[in-house]
């Protein structure tokens, strides 16, 4: 079952830029609710509450109860618009959410027991975390707040793939159903020195092209 958390939002009765600097000065966020068979509508939140909030994982891929008055709307964060300097959150977009038709979100990945599995034990061995959070399709009830990856096992020279990751039921990964090719590698457990080659690749790729040009010169 999808955990859901509840958050207080009013009306927002007057739009415009001006009205929303009014807002942010007051301590308050200007949003918007859209989605569904029901009009878009203006609401508004309050800043500090929203601000500790979005320091939790939740909050970006839960199903979020947003309540105006005791009517409770079911919905996911689509969008954040953050001041570029300062400690401020400008706008949310929310989007409702039906709970009767799939939706597609966003997964944060939690990577279990590294530390304990033979790879990480071992010296001069890097295991890579290629993706940190993968596209899901489920039903809002089955919507997880993350997928744990366990890595007790991870071996050296070990590629665990996006198909073998271990899905809650209900849910998918939409990906998959792209080709072979979208099945790409999530973590991946190599030796330092492959990692030092790789990076040099380019490099040593580029110097008979410096030696040509030269000697074109002369």
């Amino acid at each position: 079952m999808a955990t859901t958390h509840e958050i207080q939002v009013e009306r927002r009765e007057v739009g415009g830029k001006g009205a929303s600097r009014r807002l942010r000065h007051a301590g308050k966020i200007p949003a918007i609710v859209y989605g569904g068979e029901l009009e878009p509508v203006s609401i508004q939140l309050d800043h500090e509450k929203v601000w500790l909030a979005q320091q939790n994982e939740w909050f970006y891929s839960s199903i979020l109860d947003l309540s105006l008055g005791g009517d409770v709307q079911k919905v996911l964060l689509r969008d954040i618009q953050r001041h570029p300097f300062k400690q401020i959150i400008m706008h949310l977009d929310f989007q409702r959410v039906d709970e009767n038709a799939a939706l597609r979100a966003q997964v944060p990945l939690h990577f279990l027991n590294q530390d304990k599995s033979p790879a990480g034990k071992t010296a001069g061995i890097l295991v890579l975390h290629e993706l940190n959070e993968v596209e899901v399709s489920c039903l809002p009830k089955d919507l997880p707040e993350f997928i744990e990856i366990d890595l007790s096992a991870l071996n050296v020279g070990d590629i665990i793939h996006l198909s073998e990751l271990k899905l809650p039921a209900g849910v998918e990964l939409p990906a998959l159903k792209l080709g072979k090719e979208h099945d790409v590698a999530v973590v991946i457990a190599k030796h330092a020195k492959e990692e030092e080659v790789d990076a040099a690749a380019p490099e040593a790729a580029e110097v008979p092209a410096t030696k040509a040009t030269k000697k074109d010169d002369k």
